[in-house]
């Protein structure tokens, strides 16, 4: 009973130091979604070889979207005139980095692990969508329409409807209600059974685990990369749910590498995605964005953890440091409020897991992540000829 006591105790203390920054995050998601014009994914990521690739990986940065959610925003890239390089890169850098998942690396890691972790993503993503497209099909991409329909109640399709005289359609304050509503319900409500499932795992490493143990195999050094690749490729965890069990491994004695290792391995790739990749963008572009993100996250992991030996400074040392920016009282009615907005989704999730929802997520390929039902709509050549 003490155990379980420890356990709960240690991930209401993540919960709290955390959720003003989820918070801060999940608002701006709801802003990028209202105020995100379409016409600048045709513009800018469907023509260059390279200039493409870097503004998608750029995009990407900011959403919070996780490696299973991606792929319809992925699919609705290349619909709008996306070319694969570009696409490759958005699926990197998305489900590894996000304006929520940036927030709480600071809150419960420091500046260097919130900063190193966008920066490897868009390093990773940049090179492999620039690898496939220098390595890919040399076929002419056509940009499609982008998609013009309305945000924020959907009045008009844009065809009819020129971007100068919709935006009188809407007043300020009625987007700014619909990007609060879908970054508490439809983004928060991807994420929130995930979140508390990481919070969950990251009190039983703090609770549980033995530092000496994990100090030992994984205090850094090329072996802990690779433990920690290896650990983190095949599970599903979005980027926010990872954190707090990076911040649990972190005080246990793992190097805060082998932790970046983690982060960007574990919300990129799991089984899963990497199937559904292999079918959506074939065997070489998978396996390029595969091969890139191993690599990319070893080499970080090694240099983040040289950074800290330089600076004469442990991960343990400034854990949390960020998080004490706010007073205590504004951390518990943050978690308060992430509770209150969590009670539907985790609902829901819990009676699809009990199977009244079976046929629909056999549907899915991705257990109800709101993934794509036909992921070969991304496809450049024809199914069976992959590359």
């Amino acid at each position: 009973m003490d155990y379980l006591t420890n356990v709960l105790t240690q991930s209401v203390d993540l919960l709290v130091a955390s959720s003003p920054y989820i918070i801060f995050g999940l608002l701006i998601s709801g802003l990028l979604r209202v105020f995100l014009n379409p016409n600048l994914v045709s513009r800018h990521l469907g023509q260059g070889r390279y200039r493409s690739v870097f503004k998608a990986a750029f995009l990407g940065i900011p959403l919070p979207l996780c490696s299973c959610s991606v792929l319809p925003a992925a699919v609705t890239l290349k619909k709008q005139g996306a070319n694969n390089g570009a696409i490759t890169a958005f699926l990197i850098s998305t489900p590894e980095s996000g304006v929520d998942s940036i927030a709480v690396s600071w809150a419960l890691l420091d500046p260097i692990m919130a900063i190193a972790r966008p920066v490897a993503a868009f390093v990773a993503a940049s090179v492999a969508g620039i690898t496939e497209n220098m390595f890919g099909t040399n076929q002419a991409y056509q940009a499609a329409k982008p998609d013009l329909s309305c945000p924020v109640d959907g009045c008009c399709s844009g065809e009819n409807c020129s971007p100068e005289e919709h935006r009188h359609h809407h007043s300020l304050l009625e987007k700014l209600r619909t990007g609060v509503r879908f970054a508490f319900g439809e983004v928060w409500g991807d994420m929130a059974g995930w979140f508390f499932v990481g919070l969950f795992i990251a009190g039983l490493v703090m609770a549980l685990a033995p530092p000496d143990i994990l100090g030992k195999y994984l205090g850094g050094g090329f072996g802990s990369m690779l433990i920690m690749l290896a650990a983190g490729i095949p599970i599903y965890i979005c980027a926010t749910a990872s954190t707090p069990i990076a911040a649990a491994l972190i005080l246990q004695g793992v190097s805060p590498g082998a932790a970046l290792v983690f982060l960007l391995a574990g919300p990129a790739t799991n089984v899963t995605s990497l199937t559904v990749l292999f079918g959506v963008l074939g065997k070489r572009a998978a396996l390029i964005y595969l091969g890139t993100i191993a690599v990319t996250a070893v080499l970080f992991g090694l240099g983040v953890d040289y950074v800290y030996a330089s600076m004469g400074m442990t991960g343990t040392a400034m854990l949390g440091k960020a998080g004490e920016a706010f007073p205590t009282w504004i951390g518990w009615a943050s978690a308060l409020f992430l509770l209150v907005f969590s009670v539907r989704p985790l609902a829901a999730s819990i009676k699809t897991r009990l199977g009244k929802n079976s046929k629909n997520a056999d549907a899915c390929s991705c257990h109800g992540c709101g993934c794509i039902e036909e992921p070969v709509m991304i496809l450049d050549h024809p199914p069976g000829n992959h590359r």
